[in-house]
């Protein structure tokens, strides 16, 4: 079983050193490789930690953010809790009142599934060859084991396959997709050069921002050319 997190301290705003969002994924990641930028900003948006902002807008944590940060972290890898209980175990903490570390039993909460080749197709009710199809266009990446994505993936694909839009016709989506992101690099190249922490971390903010602007244009011209299809 999981070792209960260290018992978290009272908040104390404004102690210590602020850390800008690139500092604290430089402290944070080796623990919790996983952790990304876009997952700080839900955590705060679900209250765990409250950064103060720059004149410029930029988040400021203190060394109480990253212990609150890394407690809760910690609680949703290794007892599987939800972000609500830790939420209120927090409020208790700054409240001043005794509270003991919440544990869940790790069984609770399976660790990811990862899929042989036989388990996917299984899984997704594909035949081999779609799946061969798959792999030979680029669509799907080999790999000697497939996560819940490339379920989802496959499932999706032998949709299409009923209405004869094979791996090849949809190749073009996956290049599309490439070419979004060289775009989003493209657009952050300026500040991706610059080597200072806070510009790294205005990087990793503003990449996912842009690439949900780029997805939100798409599905405009793909419910316009819609539209027309079906005048």
């Amino acid at each position: 079983m999981a070792a209960a997190a260290a018992p978290l301290p009272r908040r104390e705003p404004g102690a210590g050193a602020l850390l800008s969002i690139g500092q604290v994924l430089a402290k944070l990641t080796p623990e919790f490789p996983q952790l990304t930028s876009s997952k700080l900003r839900f955590l705060e948006m679900q209250g765990i930690v409250s950064p103060q902002r720059t004149a410029s807008g930029y988040r400021k944590f203190s060394p109480s953010d990253l212990e609150r940060l890394r407690f809760a972290l910690t609680l949703q890898r290794d007892h599987y809790l939800p972000l609500s209980v830790i939420r209120e175990h927090l409020a208790d903490v700054d409240a001043g009142r005794e509270v003991q570390t919440p544990v869940a039993p790790p069984s609770i909460h399976p660790a990811e599934r990862r899929y042989s080749r036989a388990d996917l197709l299984a899984a997704a009710g594909a035949a081999p060859q779609l799946f061969n199809d798959a792999v030979s266009t680029g669509v799907l990446k080999a790999a000697e084991t497939y996560d819940e994505q490339a379920v989802a993936l496959m499932r999706a694909l032998v949709a299409l396959d009923r209405h004869g839009i094979e791996p090849r016709h949809v190749r073009g989506l996956r290049q599309a997709a490439e070419r979004q992101v060289a775009l989003v690099e493209t657009a952050l190249a300026t500040v991706r050069r610059r080597t200072d922490a806070s510009s790294r971390a205005k990087a990793n903010e503003l990449a996912p921002e842009l690439a949900a602007r780029l997805d939100e244009v798409r599905a405009i011209f793909v419910k316009d050319a819609l539209g027309r299809l079906t005048d």
